[in-house]
């Protein structure tokens, strides 16, 4: 049977290019999908958590959506509520069976929608899907990941080159390197928000990201919450591209959110220090 599909997109600032592109991407993979017979009807969320003269862009590149690809709605006036609260705003508007959590930074390849319903259409146990990520040059992003512990954020986010080389293993473990991008896997235990494509029925059970989360982290937290009923997949075949950097690239603000949101997770979830 075809799915009823949504999709929420949080943006901040949102490097308006990035968002054209995304937008542009989305549609594309939901005409694939219903061309397929997979979807029925769409519906996607435009989150702004930034200031009303922000405001003006974002409504221009949402008129430019298709009105084939599905209905538009602009969520704003809420303030910058953090990543996880902003996509919850449009919980109680999901008319859906499956819900896209997607970044404004990421473009998806025409056929990334239909491979995702096709693999959740064969196996139950699938709550989510994480995609295939290449980043803006063509490399592999890591973003499926175990458990981490404090020693390797730290090395990951914060050592220097050198040390990050002199660990390398527990930096590789962490990040999955071990699983083949062609191999597709389950359980994932953690998956990035960047991407991630639910049954609407267990994302509105889970009450969607934990509030407490500003940024950073929230991800992880649901991916751990959805693996007590459910299962994360890694498809293969769901790709994207992902611009998006890392938090202490993005100056002290974020490195802050990061360390803020990293003591929680480990507060919730277990401590895990080597």
């Amino acid at each position: 049977m075809p799915s009823r599909f949504s999709a929420t997109i949080v943006t901040y600032r949102p490097d308006l290019g990035l968002l054209d592109r995304a937008l542009s991407s989305l549609a594309e993979a939901v005409k694939q999908a219903r061309d397929a017979g997979l979807v029925s009807d769409a519906s996607v969320f435009i989150v702004d958590n930034g200031p009303g003269e922000t405001l003006a862009p974002i409504e221009s590149a949402a008129r430019a959506f298709p009105s084939g690809a599905g209905r538009i709605e602009i969520i704003h006036g809420h303030g910058n509520v953090g990543y996880g609260r902003a996509n919850n705003l449009a919980l109680a508007r999901l008319e859906s069976d499956v819900h896209l959590v997607m970044n404004p930074d990421v473009e998806l390849e025409p056929d990334a929608i239909r491979a995702a319903l096709e693999a959740m259409g064969t196996d139950a146990r699938i709550g989510a899907i994480a995609p295939a990520v290449r980043g803006p040059s063509g490399e592999r992003q890591y973003l499926c990941k175990r458990y981490p512990s404090v020693w390797v954020l730290f090395l990951r986010g914060f050592a220097p080159g050198f040390v990050r080389t002199r660990f390398s293993a527990a930096i590789d473990r962490y990040e999955m390197r071990d699983i083949p991008a062609d191999h597709g896997f389950a359980p994932v235990p953690l998956a990035s928000g960047c991407f991630m494509l639910l049954r609407t029925a267990l994302f509105e059970r889970l009450g969607g990201f934990d509030p407490r989360f500003f940024m950073y982290f929230e991800d992880y937290d649901l991916s751990l919450r959805i693996g007590r009923d459910a299962q994360v997949a890694y498809v293969p075949g769901v790709r994207i591209v992902h611009h998006g950097g890392e938090a202490s690239r993005k100056g002290m603000r974020h490195v802050a959110w990061f360390m803020c949101s990293a003591w929680r997770f480990f507060a919730t979830h277990g401590w895990k220090l080597a």
